[in-house]
């Protein structure tokens, strides 16, 4: 344990490839493989997860359960090995293995070093080769025997594992990622049909809810429906192996997790980790475009909007053609939807295609639906919708094109914000005035000219600073100081407080707000995000490249 906790890379790696190999191997010899050497390392993990969950806001040491399922994967080919040479078929298998048709080269994961090779580990590979398909032969028979070993592997080790990932939060991306490839190695290493008779099973058991204790079990959060039991289920298990009846498993699965989630009101956080990690195999982006489709013409409104809220998901890293071709028209179909709901649930996506695309035609199209959107009589009193937009505006603005950014985006804002200045509800008020409070923070670190900050910024932010006089007078200072700093830079005089320079997106150089009023804008952003919002917020001041 000490060797795998090194600070060095190098004996980390010698540990894994070396000398854990060689430990598993004695532990092996011993009849101590599964009991000792696994078990520890299942109990430390379970520690890590339950160490925090005993103290409240308490967090899980990734790097620490990354090591220890990365351990835990190194010993897989020796549990396979343990097992297979401990069955009841294996003393008939030794006398036939002389003439066996050897194993095909992608019939297991391949080893991280030759010493985790199973071929290396049971010491004959003709008697490997043979033991093999009798092992899927034996498990494909309807009543068959089990033995010791097996019965460890599926009746404590995997579910001492599933109970961990039901203790975990979907929040935790490595943790998720290494379980993920964990399980993948467990399944592609005891082969398919241990995979459908056993592991499924096992997780289906727990992610399958009583239909008449879903509405109470998935609100209050006490199934693996919000755990990290989805994703790893999602990417480490259904897909393994990559058939027609496998790909259609995995669409249904997800579609029906969507589909639970949304119409009990429930967070899609899992599922939206499981399309994360999907995500970053290219293999999967038409099926999850499928999935998502399928979604857009679901008959509840609930289930359009949580498909409109995912495609967010899918404009990151996909081949513009795909986002063109099902992305922006599936968008268009949901923007036109009866529910408005469901229109509202589409802005957030149809943002991030501003921040992630250069084609013009898909960014005509995105143009003109926010243009309805603001300029559509229907939406003139939609209060939620305008909450969305803001937020939206603030967090692409200033990765979008510049001339939007310009014609558009700032133009608007002042818009809206005078038309606040107007509003006679508390609660709107304070609502849209908190929203642009962080949209032209953001916007603040972009390029933005002289005539733009005098026709546009300058009254937006004075139409900002009378409503936060009343709705939330803490932040009000801030705004003054921003004001000020720009009345300064299109006077011409020389500022009192020290000017730092940032680069917009189009190559030009700007100058951004003061120290002073820098620091307040942190220590008030403080009160509206947490920690890890903050530090997000933070990288906008800082000079781009």
């Amino acid at each position: 344990m000490a060797a795998l906790n090194d600070s060095n890379e190098m004996v980390v790696s010698a540990a894994q490839s070396v000398y854990l190999p060689s430990f598993a191997m004695w532990a092996y010899e011993l009849e101590k493989l599964e009991s000792h050497l696994c078990a520890l390392f299942v109990k430390k993990i379970e520690q890590c997860v339950k160490d925090t969950s005993a103290v409240a806001g308490a967090t899980i040491d990734e790097s620490r359960i990354n090591l220890l399922v990365g351990a835990l994967q190194c010993l897989v080919p020796f549990l396979y090995a343990s097992v297979l040479l401990s069955a009841p078929f294996i003393n008939q298998v030794e006398r036939s293995a002389a003439d066996i048709t050897p194993l095909e080269i992608t019939r297991f994961p391949k080893p991280l070093s030759p010493l985790l090779d199973i071929g290396t580990i049971v010491g004959d590979k003709r008697l490997l080769a043979a033991a093999v398909p009798s092992f899927e032969e034996h498990l494909s028979t309807p009543e068959y025997n089990t033995w010791e070993k097996f019965s460890w592997v599926v009746n404590e080790f995997m579910p001492r594992l599933l109970e961990v990932l039901d203790s975990m939060d979907v929040n935790h991306a490595k943790s998720i990622h290494v379980f993920s490839k964990f399980f993948f190695n467990l399944c592609r290493t005891f082969g398919r049909t241990f995979t459908e008779t056993k592991v499924k099973p096992k997780f289906q058991a727990v992610l399958n809810v009583p239909e008449d204790q879903i509405d109470t079990l998935v609100i209050s959060g006490q199934t693996s429906l919000t755990k990290a039991t989805v994703p790893v289920y999602t990417t480490g298990i259904l897909t393994c192996y990559n058939r027609e009846e496998d790909r259609k498993q995995l669409s249904t699965f997800l579609q029906d997790v969507i589909t639970t989630l949304s119409l009990c009101h429930t967070p899609l956080d899992s599922v939206k980790a499981a399309f994360v990690e999907l995500h970053a195999n290219p293999i999967y982006h038409e099926l999850l475009m499928t999935v998502l489709w399928n979604g857009v013409v679901h008959t509840s409104a609930l289930v359009r909007a949580a498909s409109a809220r995912m495609f967010e998901l899918l404009v990151r890293g996909v081949n513009e053609t795909l986002v063109s071709t099902r992305v922006v028209p599936a968008l268009i179909t949901l923007s036109g939807d009866p529910e408005i709901s469901v229109r509202i649930a589409t802005i957030p996506a149809f943002g991030t295609i501003l921040e992630n695309t250069t084609q013009k035609e898909m960014l005509d199209r995105v143009y003109v639906q926010f243009q309805s959107f603001l300029d559509d009589p229907q939406y003139k009193d939609q209060h939620t919708l305008q909450v969305e937009l803001i937020k939206t505006f603030g967090r692409v603005g200033p990765n979008a094109e510049p001339k939007f950014r310009d014609d558009f985006i700032l133009p608007r804002l002042t818009a809206i914000a005078h038309a606040n200045n107007n509003t006679s509800n508390d609660t709107k008020k304070s609502d849209i005035a908190l929203q642009l409070f962080e949209a032209y923070s953001a916007l603040s670190c972009c390029f933005i000219s002289d005539d733009l900050i005098k026709d546009c910024l300058l009254p937006g932010l004075r139409c900002l600073k009378q409503d936060l006089e009343q709705v939330a007078p803490e932040h009000e200072e801030v705004v003054s100081s921003m004001i000020k700093e720009y009345e300064t830079k299109i006077e011409g005089r020389p500022a009192n407080m020290e000017r730092t320079s940032s680069v917009s997106s189009s190559g030009s150089t700007s100058t951004s707000l003061g120290e002073d009023a820098r620091s307040k804008f942190f220590n008030k952003l403080g009160a509206l995000k947490d920690k890890s919002s903050a530090s997000k917020v933070a990288t906008m001041f800082a000079r781009k490249k």
